[in-house]
């Protein structure tokens, strides 16, 4: 992963698929009408600071993303990924991106500034791509967790969904912004999620 793909080619791919949602974000927002051209801006911020500090280390190219975003707008979804683009910034710290690092990264962004951890989904998922059961940390990783991730799993697969947009599903309903009262961030949310689930699966093909 830390060879094949890093912060810029993630956070583009996700840019182009908001822009492909883009309209119908914006209709599911029915109070602004605007959250689709939001996660476009924000997104599109985020690109570009991990383009312009593409030579340093991923915790300085989201700090600088976190100030762009800040910067630029005021928007409640921008706010919510200010408050995740620090976090993980933080987290990140003196650390590369990693197979098994890049879905908790998308699950800090989507958790905001949440104090709580997300459901094991991040642990579940990274399991799940590197076939290495076991491979992820405890923290935080309990029964509950577990079974809240199983059962969201599972209620998306009956809704229709494949397998990727099933476990992107799974992913984003323990973040906060999956859990959010505007269901249009929830959206997006398993946008950016299932996104980065399908440009992970197809790395190393």
């Amino acid at each position: 992963m830390s060879e094949g793909i890093d912060l810029f080619q993630i956070f583009s791919t996700v840019t182009g698929a908001l822009q492909d949602n883009k309209s119908t974000l914006n209709k599911a927002d029915s109070y602004n009408e605007n959250h689709g051209d939001n996660m476009v801006q924000i997104f599109e911020l985020i690109t570009k600071a991990t383009q312009e500090k593409k030579t340093e280390a991923p915790s300085n190219q989201l700090e600088y993303a976190s100030q762009l975003v800040s910067k630029a707008t005021q928007s409640g979804s921008a706010q919510m990924y200010v408050q995740g683009l620090q976090n993980a910034a933080k987290e990140f710290t003196g650390k590369g991106i990693t197979l098994e690092a890049v879905m908790p990264l998308i699950q800090m962004l989507l958790n905001g500034g949440s104090s709580s951890k997300a459901s094991a989904g991040n642990d579940l998922l990274g399991s799940l791509l590197s076939g290495l059961g076991g491979a992820s940390d405890d923290d935080g990783l309990d029964m509950g967790d577990l079974l809240g991730a199983g059962m969201a799993f599972l209620n998306a697969k009956d809704g229709g969904d494949n397998n990727l947009e099933a476990i992107a599903d799974a992913l984003v309903s323990g973040t906060a912004i999956g859990q959010s009262e505007s269901s249009h961030r929830a959206q997006s949310g398993q946008v950016v999620a299932n996104t980065v689930l399908q440009l992970l699966s197809g790395f190393g093909k």
